[in-house]
């Protein structure tokens, strides 16, 4: 019906009617200067752009979609990308001013868009769709630079996989008493390392249920590092795996293949650094110089749903469904 904006500072309220009920319909850039709102009128999809300091509306203008289904600017603020709902592929990118600077759409007559990312750059824009494949869009012509594809067998002999395998408790850990802190919750859980992997190596690949709504297919998670050299991708058809490409070389740098499912990943906002968890009680870190499985040290069932880096890098907060805890990373 419509957003309510409350100033916690003049106690002052704003309205804002004819909001649109999709999976992102309000963005605000980076330096949280403007928002956008996706909205419905009769029948009809419109994008109206304020200026958050009064609240003025900006621009106000009509978008091509059948289906609007989210809105993104990029982080340097100048450009909006909208798409369309997955049945049809279409991303418009927009000016500031409402101007439709490119229209892409990489094919038709079959699902299309899943995710989408903008490097911290604003130079690329990627997007995950539900042929499995990611087409990275440059920022001077808006045309697909490359598009990552993402198969069931790794054949390439530069590629490291890291795979997850169950370790037992070493002998000093058990002969100790009384137990460590360490091996106390090892009792409820399995402690597990990374191995790397003989190339070729074939991932657990499922087939998707063809006659069920939201089929779990396609790129559903991707992020850029916050240096703009990797983005990490996660394939919903293979869902044990991350993928890690290097942006420089546009090549597949690492995967990381897990024992569960992968439930979230984000990237350390200040360096390479990616966090990945996969619904038990681990957090798992990858950066350039390896990755490194860590054990929540907290007595019973905590199972990792999503998690969240501070701004400043040097901790985190992890989310089970009924609690979370703040995980501090040494220097």
């Amino acid at each position: 019906l419509r957003i309510t904006v409350w100033s916690l500072c003049t106690k002052s309220v704003s309205y804002i009617k004819y909001p649109k009920a999709c999976q992102q319909g309000i963005a605000f850039t980076k330096d949280g200067r403007y928002m956008a709102v996706a909205e419905r009128r009769d029948c009809k999809d419109f994008i109206s752009i304020f200026v958050c300091s009064d609240w003025q509306l900006l621009r106000h203008f009509d978008t091509e979609t059948q289906d609007l289904f989210g809105i993104e600017w990029a982080p340097n603020g100048c450009v909006l990308a909208v798409w369309d709902t997955c049945l049809e592929y279409k991303i418009l990118l927009y000016s500031l001013d409402g101007r439709l600077l490119s229209t892409y759409r990489a094919y038709e007559w079959s699902l299309g868009i899943k995710s989408i990312a903008w490097s911290p750059s604003s130079q690329f824009l990627a997007i995950g769709s539900y042929d499995e494949k990611v087409r990275i869009l440059n920022h001077v012509t808006w045309k697909k630079i490359t598009e990552f594809e993402h198969p069931a067998t790794i054949a390439n002999t530069k590629t490291i996989v890291y795979k997850e395998v169950e370790k037992s408790p070493s002998e000093t850990e058990r002969l100790s008493f009384p137990p460590t802190r360490a091996l106390a919750s090892s009792i409820f859980s399995t402690q597990s390392k990374y191995d790397v992997s003989q190339v070729p190596v074939s991932l657990q690949y499922i087939k998707p249920v063809a006659d069920r709504a939201n089929p779990k297919m396609g790129i559903g998670m991707l992020a850029f590092s916050s240096d703009n050299c990797f983005l990490a991708t996660k394939n919903d058809n293979i869902p044990n795996a991350v993928w890690i490409w290097d942006i420089q070389k546009l090549k597949l740098f690492v995967v990381l293949e897990q024992l569960c499912a992968v439930q979230s990943f984000q990237w350390d906002p200040r360096q390479p650094r990616l966090a990945v968890c996969t619904g038990n009680s681990k957090v798992y870190l990858w950066s350039p110089a390896g990755c490194v499985s860590v054990q929540v040290p907290m007595e019973g069932d905590f199972q990792i749903v999503s998690l969240s880096w501070h701004s400043s890098g040097d901790s985190m907060v992890l989310l089970s469904k009924d609690n979370f805890c703040v995980c501090y990373l040494e220097k």
